[in-house]
């Protein structure tokens, strides 16, 4: 969990919030559930603003593997900082099932954590950038084989649009380890996260991007691979992410 990259194992969670509680919720967890959680082994990677919904909190953490998982969430949701926070945490909440389970889509696909470093409790420090997650729904095709289908044709069309690839993942067939927590096992999913400084780059590159998959004739290919258009996520992140522009 040292290494220059996280995780093998990575939850990407969107909690649908009561209206203007989002807030409330991210203090609360910037102050409370950080270094809690990390202190049972779990790295948490990002906790972020929803720019298109504001009563979505989206954040992501890592484990080392799916056995640690287990252990590291029974710990935290067993011990003491989770249940004397709980019923203010769970009183933001309308659903937290939106979970989607995940492993690195290749070996080398992973979050690079090298020269990262988190603002401390009580940062003012205003977030920076954007991180935008695309998900394709796979139809007829694993995540290994869709992992190859980007690398040769879709990533190419991103680097020419000006794209820096983060990380990208696939579905983590694993059985749920911690079942009190819900994970999705309705879904196959590839994912792909990158950064944008700002709302304006990420609009000027998406609208480059359709323009070039129309060009190079990739969207008809797309189509017969996924389910519908992809789901976009566009992040802020919070004054304490990890993850950031």
């Amino acid at each position: 969990m040292r290494a220059r990259t996280c995780c093998p194992v990575v939850e990407l969670r969107q909690y649908t919030l009561k209206a203007g509680m989002r807030d409330a919720l991210i203090e609360l967890f910037e102050r409370e559930f950080i270094e809690t959680q990390e202190t049972t082994g779990m790295i948490v990677l990002g906790q972020f603003r929803d720019l298109d919904d504001p009563d979505r909190f989206v954040w992501l953490r890592g484990f080392s593997d799916m056995a640690n998982r287990a252990t590291a969430l029974q710990e935290f949701y067993g011990g003491p900082v989770w249940k004397a926070h709980r019923d203010a945490a769970n009183a933001t909440m309308i659903d937290s099932d939106n979970v989607l389970l995940l492993r690195p889509a290749r070996s080398d696909s992973a979050f690079s954590l090298t020269n990262v470093t988190r603002p401390p409790r009580g940062s003012t420090e205003t977030s920076r950038g954007v991180l935008v997650v695309t998900i394709y729904h796979l139809a007829g095709t694993t995540g290994d084989d869709f992992a190859d289908f980007f690398e040769r044709e879709l990533l190419p069309a991103l680097e020419q649009t000006g794209t820096s690839l983060l990380a990208s993942f696939v579905t983590e067939r694993h059985p749920n380890t911690f079942p009190s927590l819900p994970v999705r096992e309705d879904v196959n999913v590839f994912i792909w996260f990158s950064v944008f400084p700002n709302r304006t780059a990420w609009d000027r590159h998406a609208k480059a991007f359709a323009d070039l998959m129309r060009e190079w004739q990739l969207e008809a290919i797309l189509s017969k691979l996924t389910k519908g258009r992809p789901e976009v996520l566009v992040l802020a992140p919070t004054t304490r992410s990890l993850i950031h522009g």
